[in-house]
Parts: structure tokens; C-alpha cells; sequence
């Protein structure tokens, strides 16, 4: 199976849309090409596509985070790839993409955050050499 990955492009809202509604992120797709021009204007940020036969079949989301309390790091803040498509080394094509942005920046970690119900997810991240370092509540207020 061949797979090329490339940077998003508005053109890929459609297909983004349609895979994050695959994890349960609903949202519009004039919603959706605001958040991909957000990322590609934002220069601490990023995403990727996978494309098999002119097809958008994964994407990854990343962003460069410079905190207070730690050195600069990483973080995947999105990740997932066509259920048809799963099990065929996409994803994991994408992770590499990912450690290659996050070395570009000049970062030695690449963190992800992912649902504790997402079991298949933390086996798939083990595979590719992630460790678990924490487990944390997720808080929220609307202002």
C-alpha cells in the first residue's frame, strides 16, 4: 500500500471533517477550514494527511509548546486514520512524520494526550515507543 504524506491544504476539509467525525468530533466544515487556516497560519502549529490513490485516508495535528515549567516539547493534539484504513502502518507513518516536525523545531520529546477509554490507542502508541509518564483530569470552564 502506498501512502504519501503532505501538509494539509483547505482543499483537505472535506475528508478532515469526515475523520474526525470518525472519533467523535463533530463539527461543520466551514468549522473545520477555519481550524486548518488557523493551523496553517499559526507557525507553532501543524498537520499533516496521509493520501493513498488521491484519497485523504489519516491526518495528525501538532503543535511546538514552550511552557514554564518544562523544556519546550511537542505535542500531538490529533491523530486518526480512516477506519478502513486502520492496521496498515498509516498511522505509524504519521507518528514519524510528527518525530521528524518535532526534531525540525528543535525539541527532543513528542508528547500525546489520548482518552483513557482509547484502549487500542494506547496499545498502538506503545508499539511505536511511547511510555505512559502520567494520568491526568482534563478541566474546563466557558467563559
Amino acid at each position: 500500500m502506498t501512502v504519501t504524506i503532505r501538509a494539509i491544504s483547505t482543499e483537505d476539509v472535506r475528508a478532515i471533517t469526515v475523520l474526525a467525525d470518525q472519533l467523535g468530533y463533530r463539527m461543520s466544515e466551514p468549522q473545520m477550514l477555519e481550524h486548518i487556516q488557523a493551523v496553517i497560519r499559526h507557525a507553532d502549529c501543524d498537520a499533516f494527511v496521509a493520501v493513498h490513490e488521491n484519497e485523504v485516508v489519516g491526518w495528525i495535528g501538532l503543535v511546538h509548546r514552550i511552557q514554564l515549567e518544562s523544556a519546550p516539547f511537542c505535542e500531538i493534539n490529533g491523530l486518526v486514520v480512516d477506519e478502513r484504513y486502520r492496521g496498515k502502518g498509516i498511522g505509524a507513518a504519521l507518528i514519524e512524520k510528527a518525530k521528524e516536525w518535532t526534531i525540525n523545531k528543535g525539541c527532543a520529546r513528542l508528547r500525546l494526550r489520548t482518552n483513557v477509554k482509547r484502549v487500542d490507542a494506547h496499545r498502538f502508541y506503545s508499539g511505536l515507543g511511547f511510555t505512559e509518564v502520567k494520568e491526568q483530569k482534563v478541566f474546563e470552564i466557558a467563559v
